[in-house]
């Protein structure tokens, strides 16, 4: 199977979950660096990484902007409802189209999906659906070692790898 697309939760994917507040009243994520490199592998080999999340939030705009993210979906409240829509509109079938996430909001979409990751911490109803479960938590490189395992198995790796980085392996 080769994805086009692979969609990706913010909350407990991309991140740990917490929501954190300064002071003044902003709110505050911590991003992974190494999802970052899993977001510009994704884009290296051909798969356009689409961030599909209930919250909105100024940092998470932030870091996808400086990731070349385009396809930046936030507070969207009915997630199955949008991406069948979506898929629908853009003639996108289900073999197409990857999924991470790690909660309940994510298994009716998951369910669309040709392929399901999710982080080591998800819960269990989706880790039973998953097709992958990464070895780390939500937040700390989730993207990256699933789009790995994704390129290893068809052969990619190396390729993408150098096509991202030059990194001559």
């Amino acid at each position: 199977m080769r994805l086009k697309y692979m969609i990706l939760d913010i909350d407990g994917t991309l991140t740990d979950g917490g929501v954190y507040y300064d002071d003044t009243g902003n709110e505050l994520k911590k991003f992974c660096t190494k999802d970052g490199t899993g977001i510009i592998l994704t884009k290296a080999a051909g798969i356009t990484p689409v961030v599909l999340t209930g919250r909105e939030c100024a940092a998470t705009t932030r870091r996808m902007t400086e990731l070349g993210v385009t396809a930046l979906y936030q507070g969207v409240k009915n997630k199955v409802e949008w991406l069948e829509k979506w898929m629908d509109t853009n003639g996108i079938t289900k073999d197409q189209v990857g999924y991470i996430g790690d909660d309940v909001n994510d298994l009716g979409p998951m369910r669309l999906c040709g392929y399901v990751a999710c982080p080591a911490d998800a819960i269990e109803e989706v880790k039973e659906i998953a097709d992958y479960v990464a070895s780390v938590n939500g937040g700390q490189g989730v993207v990256r070692e699933v789009i790995k395992h994704l390129l290893i198995e068809d052969g990619s790796w190396k390729e993408v790898l150098n096509k991202a980085y030059g990194a001559g392996v």
